[in-house]
């Protein structure tokens, strides 16, 4: 983990993923990269790309330099590499060039989570970024003083796509020694046998250099709340999971649990696309 990108709206929620990113950051001498991105109105995009001079434009970007100097001074920074940028884009978009060119490892992102219409129709950006970024992103629901990460939940049904994703999140794990739980959810509408389900679960590991883990299987009402609750039976650091990146119509119809996790649950949550 040499490179950490936190993007931040000078929220609070952004600040308390940039602690965290700091508390990683020491632990294996990395650097961070903040990145604000400056959503300009429409008016302004167009004359920008006309080739127009905005002094408005330029007193944003000044304003937004000056807001990172003051975060990049904070002490619990003291002794980091801390790179800032200040890009002109669409949020997901510019995260995902800088993710790129500066080869990050790791995406640390605040949300505040959403609820209703608000999450059907709008989204955070967080959710979008979870949805489509190609690197794991790690959502920080509150201020974490002592980030530690002894145990991981990985919930999974362990097919054959889950195995790259997977092999990412062990990176984590090995990073901070931590236990990793295994577990299916076994719900009404995709029940499996145990002894099924179990094989599975078994294979799955054998394929992975792991020693310090457990297997799981729990029973809910659906996958989300049955993932929230076991990590809750188990007090759980952080929940792992894998998303497909759906977009268009195959989202809004059949919605990612992934991003029902980064809306509703409270402790921390890992994603990797698949």
């Amino acid at each position: 983990m040499k490179r950490i990108l936190v993007p931040t709206d000078f929220s609070e929620h952004a600040e308390d993923a940039l602690k965290v990113a700091a508390q990683i950051a020491k632990k294996n001498d990395s650097e961070i990269i903040i990145l604000h991105m400056l959503e300009l109105p429409h008016q302004m995009n167009d004359a920008i790309l006309g080739g127009a001079s905005i002094p408005e434009t330029m007193l944003f970007m000044k304003k937004a330099n000056e807001m990172l100097d003051e975060i990049s001074s904070k002490p619990y920074l003291d002794g980091i590499s801390v790179t800032e940028i200040v890009k002109m884009d669409k949020p997901i978009h510019g995260i995902k060039q800088v993710s790129q060119d500066y080869e990050v490892d790791l995406i640390i992102m605040g949300s505040h989570g959403s609820s209703g219409v608000e999450e059907l129709l709008i989204g955070s950006n967080t959710e979008k970024v979870v949805r489509n970024s190609e690197i794991p992103v790690l959502v920080i629901k509150k201020d974490i003083s002592n980030f530690k990460v002894d145990d991981i939940v990985f919930a999974s049904d362990f097919s054959e796509e889950t195995k790259v994703p997977f092999g990412k999140l062990l990176n984590f794990v090995k990073f901070f020694d931590s236990k990793i739980h295994l577990v299916t959810i076994c719900t009404p509408n995709s029940f499996k046998p145990t002894h099924v389900i179990q094989k599975a679960m078994n294979e799955f590991v054998t394929q992975f250099n792991i020693t310090n883990y457990s297997t799981h299987i729990y029973n809910d009402t659906n996958i989300e709340k049955g993932i929230i609750n076991f990590s809750n039976s188990i007090n759980a650091d952080i929940i792992g999971m894998c998303t497909h990146g759906r977009t268009g119509f195959a989202h809004f119809f059949n919605g990612s649990i992934s991003e029902g996790l980064v809306n509703h649950a409270v402790r921390p949550v890992i994603t990797l696309k698949i």
